[in-house]
Order: C-alpha cells, then sequence, then structure tokens
C-alpha cells in the first residue's frame, strides 16, 4: 500500500489512501479539495524515495471533512509555598481531512 509523509501546520503527517487525520486549521470550505506539495518522503510499495528537503512532484490530495475544535486543555501554573497558582484552559481549531490519493 502506498504511503506518504507530508508536512502541514509544522507538524509531520504519515498517510495513505483512505486515512482520516485531524490537523491545524486551514482555510478552506468543507467538501473542498486541497492539495498538499510539501511531501517529505513517498513510499508507492516497492520502493521508498526520502526528499532533500521535499520530493519533487509528489503531492497529496485531501477532502475537508469538517472544522471543528478540539478537546479542552488545561495550562496550570504553581508556584509552592507562595499560594500562587493560575489555571487557563484553551481548545485548538483543528480541520479533519480524508485523503482521497498519494501521487
Amino acid at each position: 500500500m502506498a504511503y506518504a509523509v507530508f508536512k502541514t501546520g509544522g507538524k509531520q503527517y504519515r498517510v495513505q489512501a483512505g486515512d482520516q487525520i485531524d490537523v491545524e486549521k486551514l482555510d478552506a470550505d468543507v467538501d473542498s479539495e486541497i492539495s498538499f506539495d510539501e511531501v517529505l518522503l513517498v513510499n508507492d510499495g516497492s520502493n521508498t524515495t526520502v526528499g532533500a528537503p521535499v520530493v519533487e512532484g509528489a503531492t497529496v490530495k485531501a477532502k475537508v471533512v469538517d472544522q471543528f475544535r478540539g478537546k479542552k486543555g488545561i495550562a496550570f501554573k504553581f508556584k509552592r509555598r507562595q499560594g500562587y497558582h493560575k489555571t487557563k484552559g484553551y481548545r485548538r481549531h483543528l480541520t479533519k481531512l480524508e485523503i482521497v490519493s498519494v501521487a
């Protein structure tokens, strides 16, 4: 099965056709297609091509399934014996992608 490693939002993802992944928010409408050109590695089942830094001509095509906010996270600061503590919550904005093809 062919797979690829591509980079978006400062992170790297290993994907193959049919996978669903959550990435940092992308400016795209739901049900639109996105193409990623920053592909770092491609494996077509028999041989592997590693880019330096990217593989020329390789693309990963994905369909935007949903725009949503992730699970709540807590940032907690604490200094012992000082009576100091601070709690701050956050939720990341994410995009759910379905990988259409690796080429």
